[in-house]
C-alpha cells in the first residue's frame, strides 16, 4: 500500500511521454493512410502509401545507405572506442597519470559537444574540391562530397570522427568498475596487454558494449542533421537516408502522407532493432 504513492511521481513523466512521443506517433501513423499536402482535409487512401513504398527504389536505396552508416556510427566507433578506452585507462592512465587520460578522453568527446550544423559546415569547408584543406594538404583534386562514388564513404568517415568520443567515454566509465585484481593476476601469469584486453576488458564491460551498440545503431537509423548539412541526400541520391527522404516528402514535395509512411516504417524498424538488442542482452546475462 505504501508503494502506491511513488507512482504519483511518475505521472508528469507519463504525461510528457504521451504528449511528446505517443500522440505524435499515432498522428503520424494516421496521416500515413492518407493523401495530404499539409493543407486542407486529408483524403483516406488506405495502404496505398505503403504499397508505393515497396516499389520505391529510392526508399530501398536509402536503407542500403543506412546500413553503411550503421557501420560508420556503431560498429567502427565501438571497436575503435574499446581499444582507445582500454589504452587510456590501462596504459596512459598508469604511465602519464589520470589527468592526461581524462584530457585525451575530453578531446575524443569534443565532436559530440559541437553542434551538428557547425561541425558539418567546417567539414564542408575542409572537403571543398577547390579550396578544401584535405585536398590542399594531400595534394589531391577530389570532390569528396560531390562525387557519387565518394560521397557516402566520405560521410561515413566524418560520422566515425563525430561518433567516436561517445563509446570512449562510456567504456572508460565501465572500466572503473572492473576489479583490478583480474589485471594483476593476468600480469603475474605473464599475459600481454592484448590478451588482457580480449579476455578481461571485453567480457567485463559487455553491458556497456550492448548499450553503445544499441544507442549508436538507433542514432544511425534516424540520422538527419549531418546528411542535411553535408550533402542534402546527394549527389544523385548517393547519400539519401530514410529520415531525409521522409523530410523531402514532408516539406519539399508537400506529400505528407507518403512522408508519414516512411517515418512510420523507420520508427517500426527502430522498435524491432531495440527489441532484438534487448533480447540478445538478456540471453547473454
Amino acid at each position: 500500500m505504501r508503494t502506491r504513492g511513488y507512482w504519483l511521481y511518475l505521472i508528469p513523466s507519463l504525461l510528457l511521454f504521451l504528449a511528446v512521443i505517443v500522440v505524435p506517433f499515432l498522428m503520424n501513423v494516421g496521416a500515413s493512410f492518407t493523401r495530404w499536402s499539409g493543407v486542407g482535409t486529408p483524403r483516406w487512401i488506405g495502404f496505398d502509401n505503403y504499397t508505393r513504398l515497396l516499389a520505391d527504389e529510392r526508399f530501398w536505396q536509402s536503407f542500403q545507405h543506412n546500413a553503411g552508416l550503421i557501420v560508420a556510427m556503431a560498429i567502427v566507433p565501438t571497436a575503435i572506442g574499446l581499444v582507445l578506452a582500454a589504452a587510456l585507462f590501462d596504459y596512459i592512465g598508469r604511465r602519464f597519470g589520470p589527468r592526461t587520460a581524462s584530457a585525451l578522453r575530453a578531446m575524443y568527446y569534443l565532436p559530440q559537444v559541437l553542434p551538428v550544423a557547425v561541425a558539418g559546415v567546417v567539414w564542408g569547408w575542409m572537403l571543398h574540391p577547390s579550396y578544401g584543406a584535405v585536398n590542399q594538404i594531400f595534394g589531391l583534386d577530389l570532390d569528396w562530397l560531390g562525387d557519387p562514388g565518394l560521397a557516402l564513404a566520405t560521410v561515413m568517415a566524418v560520422m566515425v570522427w563525430f561518433q567516436l568520443g561517445y563509446p570512449v567515454v562510456i567504456f572508460m566509465a565501465g572500466l572503473q568498475r572492473v576489479d583490478p585484481a583480474y589485471y594483476e593476476a593476468a600480469e603475474i601469469d605473464g599475459a600481454s596487454w592484448w590478451r588482457k584486453f580480449w579476455h578481461i576488458t571485453i567480457p567485463q564491460i559487455r553491458p556497456e558494449i550492448f548499450v553503445v551498440l544499441l544507442t549508436c545503431t538507433i542514432a544511425a537509423l534516424k540520422v538527419f542533421g549531418p546528411i542535411f548539412v553535408l550533402t542534402r541526400g546527394g549527389p544523385g541520391n548517393a547519400t539519401m537516408v530514410p529520415s531525409y527522404f521522409s523530410y523531402l516528402n514532408f516539406f519539399q514535395k508537400s506529400n505528407v502522407g507518403y512522408g508519414s509512411a516512411i517515418a512510420t516504417v523507420l520508427a517500426l524498424i527502430i522498435i524491432v532493432v531495440t527489441f532484438l538488442f534487448l533480447r540478445v542482452q538478456e540471453r547473454d546475462q
